[in-house]
């Protein structure tokens, strides 16, 4: 059952790869083995880069238009298989925080915000990422491709703002890429780009960011500017 409406419970939403921890690598890596494995030319990594956080199966259609689901169904398996093998590889190798995050994160914390994750990783990579980093216990809501369509639908937005017992208008979105600030957009919420991400942000400003930061540290003070 859903938590009550509280227009107090104020809720800042993160998306993860491109703005909690630089994935990049990883996920380029594994989209050529995966790539390289199907007998296919691996995509320009430019174009890898453009497609972190969407769904698998969407991420796919954008990079190999013209192929039907069940093609990009099967690619997103393989893409995940390679993932694994790479991460095994490097036992477990964790994907840097950006500087400042875990600051930002107390911060908000101690300021009563709640806090939430939307992201287009499946539930065991987001959750392996968040354990890694002990921060865990940080999140009252975690939203991931594993039970939502792919951003920019709102669906994993309005979850956590249920989750959370808030409201839009009490919500934020924080995100690297147009498909956050666009999902934000569609769940009538207020959205900050971050600009050590994915997309930049002339493209953020572009998709619907209401402010953009350079630095963590400044994330409390803009997000008590918008919702104030």
């Amino acid at each position: 059952m859903a938590n009550l409406i509280d227009k107090s419970n104020k809720l800042v939403i993160f998306d993860c790869d491109g703005t909690l921890v630089d994935g990049q690598h990883m996920i380029i890596d594994a989209m050529n083995l995966c790539f390289e494995r199907e007998g296919l030319t691996p995509p320009p990594r430019k174009d890898s880069r453009s497609i972190i956080g969407l769904s698998l199966k969407e991420a796919m259609a954008v990079l190999l238009p013209g192929s039907d689901d069940d093609y990009y169904h099967y690619l997103s398996e393989q893409y995940k298989a390679a993932y694994l093998d790479l991460n095994v590889k490097a036992g477990e190798k964790l994907e840097p925080l950006y500087e400042g995050t875990v600051d930002a994160l107390k911060e908000l914390d101690g300021a009563g915000y709640l806090l939430a994750v939307a992201t287009g990783k499946s539930m065991r990579g987001l959750q392996r990422i968040l354990t890694n980093h002990e921060l865990d216990h940080m999140f009252i809501s975690l939203q991931t491709a594993d039970g939502h369509p792919s951003k920019p639908h709102p669906s994993m937005i309005h979850t956590a703002i249920a989750d959370a017992g808030s409201a839009p208008e009490s919500a934020i979105m924080v995100g690297d890429t147009s498909y956050d600030m666009i999902m934000a957009k569609s769940a009538n919420v207020a959205a900050i780009g971050v600009s050590w991400g994915y997309h930049d942000t002339d493209t953020l400003k572009g998709s619907g960011a209401h402010s953009i930061i350079d630095d963590y540290a400044d994330l409390s003070s803009v997000a008590e500017t918008i919702l104030r």
